[in-house]
């Protein structure tokens, strides 16, 4: 399995530790923090596969967290540990997000092999979010757009604008289209956002020249490519 990112969030630091240790030997890279505040702002900067996240932090406890990690969308995985060990608790941590729950004090080798399990359901679609646009690779997953050695993360709205347009290359995608699937409606504000939002992507994809966003005055864009 290829190596993936791992954010480990555990306030006790010998079993924090551990966990990281015994997750780098998995072939793993590791990311580490110590309450949920720290950890929503590691997940939002390296855009890890997986999460790993005790319940009962400080600062933000896990469960708060990782409804705020899955407002960002993505196909990140989550394994709650938690000394809470009841029913309820574990049908909260699944109504929190969690795709799986681990009660303490466990077993390593169960861990990793949950975490394993977890991974596996990335694998099968592991490139469909990967876009060639000329010269520039656009990573929809991860909000990245890279040519050469430069790479930019793109916000939310930056990327899923992006990403329409490239699944419909040479194609006119409507504006009420975007605005309703992006904005959520087509107001005047709106629609003047928009086409903020589009000058910016014309200014990242400015690099390769064959590129452009056309605009179709009154109906919407089109994202072209010229061979």
């Amino acid at each position: 399995m290829a190596k993936r990112r791992i954010l480990i969030v555990e306030d006790e630091a010998t079993l924090r530790r551990i966990i990281s240790d015994a997750v780098e030997s998995a072939g793993h890279c590791v990311i580490t923090a110590n309450d949920g505040e720290e950890g929503l702002r590691l997940f939002l900067k390296h855009q890890p596969h997986l999460v790993i996240a005790d319940i009962m932090l400080p600062r933000l406890d896990g469960l708060e967290m990782v409804r705020a990690m899955r407002k960002s969308g993505g196909e990140t995985q989550y394994l709650f540990l938690s000394a809470l060990s009841t029913s309820e608790d574990v049908v909260e941590g699944f109504r929190a997000g969690g795709h799986d729950y681990l009660r303490k004090p466990f077993a390593i080798n169960e861990l990793i092999a949950r975490v394993e399990a977890l991974l596996m359901r990335l694998s099968d679609n592991e490139s469909d979010h990967i876009y060639n646009i000329g010269r520039y690779i656009f990573d929809s997953k991860m909000q990245n757009l890279s040519i050469d050695d430069n790479t930019r993360h793109l916000s939310s709205r930056e990327s899923a604008l992006l990403l329409i347009l490239t699944q419909n290359l040479d194609n006119i995608v409507s504006s009420h289209r975007l605005l309703i699937e992006i904005w959520g409606d087509d107001s005047y504000y709106n629609l003047r956002s928009m086409n903020v939002f589009i000058s910016k992507l014309r200014g990242y994809l400015a690099k390769d020249k064959r590129i452009d966003i056309i605009s179709i005055r009154g109906v919407g864009y089109k994202l072209r490519v010229v061979l």
